[in-house]
């Protein structure tokens, strides 16, 4: 499970790749790990009452890593991370209504590796997109305590699963797939669940 992403991009620079109003996000690029707050793209209604609105303008907003807990996890629950099941009755309901999907923008991403035989250590990998230096992940935020998101995961490509990997996240294509994302009904964007192309992912040296 993705535990660590890097942003290698300032707010204006992410603004202007994804054609968003950055406002006044101070992100000017690093680490994000759980329990951080990340810039997150959103066209939904947030902060507005009401239904999303016709051309309202794809927005960036700070957001935390990691949604709370259904109440169903007790006390000692973790913040959810990832969307390991979109079928979820904690998170269909997001799902359904593209106002809660979101593109979560980022330049790389962590992943551990299968323990080496003779140290029992694990190296980490550190994983981008060839065609893409600033991807997105597909996202969806919740509202509870605290204003959060998790990332969409998927069946591992076979770069992934050669490391040992379970699942990775969802790397949304460029141009039309993140408008789907953001603006198609449920069926489209669930399509889109989908692990990357092996071919298109690249490894760079740990940071």
């Amino acid at each position: 499970m993705t535990v660590l992403y890097r942003l290698d991009a300032s707010a204006p620079e992410i603004a202007a790749q994804f054609g968003a109003a950055a406002g006044g996000d101070p992100w000017a690029g690093g680490h994000i790990a759980p329990g951080q707050f990340a810039p997150v793209l959103t066209q939904g209604r947030e902060a507005i009452a009401g239904p999303a609105r016709a051309g309202q303008p794809l927005r960036m907003v700070p957001r935390l890593w990691g949604v709370p807990p259904p109440p169903s996890a007790g006390e000692r629950g973790s913040a959810v991370l990832s969307v390991r099941n979109p079928d979820s009755p904690f998170w269909i309901g997001n799902l359904r209504n593209s106002e809660f999907r979101c593109l979560v923008p980022a330049s790389q991403f962590m992943e551990w590796g299968r323990k080496d035989p003779q140290t029992g250590k694990r190296r980490a990998h550190w994983l981008g997109a060839a065609d893409q230096p600033l991807f997105a992940f597909a996202g969806v935020w919740k509202d509870s305590e605290v204003p959060s998101f998790a990332l969409l995961t998927c069946a591992p490509n076979a770069v992934l699963r050669d490391l040992g990997c379970a699942a990775m996240p969802v790397i949304l294509p460029r141009g039309e797939a993140q408008a789907v994302w953001l603006r198609g009904d449920w069926s489209r964007a669930a399509a889109l669940l989908q692990p990357y192309s092996s071919s298109l992912m690249c490894e760079s040296a740990g940071h």
